[in-house]
């Protein structure tokens, strides 16, 4: 796979995906093995909004194959707190790095910081955009759990503001997969990512109950009612903890159910789906380091 930059989902071929799936394979085996792949790299790791595991992943990632990264630090202890603008940091950053993980609030940041560098960008999270790399290993999980063709996956909780859902739901069109995102009627996919996912010739259900499809499903991908996202506080509290899963809700799903969660979690996945069999999330959270190992040695 060989891209400038990687923005969104919607740029990743099948192909793309299977060859960093397959190249995280081989590293996730044996990682030790890949500790001189990209020797004297340095990555330079951006991220304007909070974050523990994309950033630590990301971190980990380069270190494991020899590189190193510089970290901008929390925007008040940036210049950005004195007023610079994206574009400057961008470039200030690409003078000293090889590559830039951007987090940003903004929806599009990342597509704009790339025109103003001459290094790789990776898009790690734009608002309420896309999150390509989380999707890479989401993908990844979901392949080492059920395969990646023939699948029914259901798609739950904030489906508007859920950048991890718009991704992974464009990437998913490659394999020709059911999907069933399951919402309040506040929080349906944005009529932009429907749009998307038909032209793209995807099978598409909304719901406003999971028991209506739970025991159709390979997959169920949970995701957080972000405060954060809303603009109306109010909004936000009419729906916060509406839909939740516990162990009682899983005793009526396909013995093979693989749930998954970006994270992090609050309560819509109880503690008590820890022990079962269906829960793979902290799996889903560790494959962030081999996917995002395959995908650094891939675009540097």
């Amino acid at each position: 796979m060989r891209h400038d930059h990687l923005i969104g989902a919607k740029q990743l071929s099948r192909a793309d995906i299977e060859t960093v799936l397959d190249r995280a394979a081989e590293m996730d085996a044996d990682p030790d093995e890949y500790g001189d792949a990209l020797p004297g790299t340095l990555l330079g790791l951006c991220f304007f909004e909070p974050s523990t595991r994309t950033k630590m992943s990301f971190d980990a990632a380069v270190k494991r194959l020899g590189g190193d990264s510089v970290d901008m630090g929390t925007v008040e202890s940036s210049s950005v707190k004195k007023g610079e603008s994206l574009a400057d940091t961008m470039r200030v950053i690409a003078g000293y790095t090889d590559g830039i993980v951007l987090r940003h609030p903004s929806e599009g940041a990342a597509k704009l910081a790339a025109e103003f560098v001459d290094v790789p960008v990776i898009n790690a999270g734009d608002g309420a955009g896309q999150h390509p790399t989380q999707t890479l290993l989401d993908l990844y999980t979901i392949r080492e759990n059920a395969g990646l063709d023939d699948l029914t996956v259901g798609i739950m909780g904030d489906l508007k503001y859920g950048r991890t859902v718009h991704s992974l739901a464009a990437a998913l069109t490659n394999f020709n997969a059911r999907m069933h995102f399951v919402s309040p009627e506040s929080l349906r996919l944005p009529r932009n990512v429907r749009f998307d996912l038909h032209e793209s010739g995807a099978v598409v259900k909304e719901h406003t109950d999971l028991g209506a499809v739970l025991d159709q499903l390979d997959v169920l991908y949970v995701t957080r009612i972000q405060r954060e996202r809303f603009p109306d506080e109010n909004e936000y509290r009419a729906v916060a903890g509406e839909y939740r899963i516990d162990a009682d809700t899983l005793a009526r799903a396909p013995d093979d159910l693989t749930v998954m969660h970006p994270l992090p979690r609050v309560d819509e996945i109880a503690p008590d789906v820890d022990e079962t069999d269906h829960a793979h999330y902290f799996e889903q959270a560790h494959n962030g380091v081999p996917v995002r190992m395959a995908l650094l040695d891939s675009m540097l």
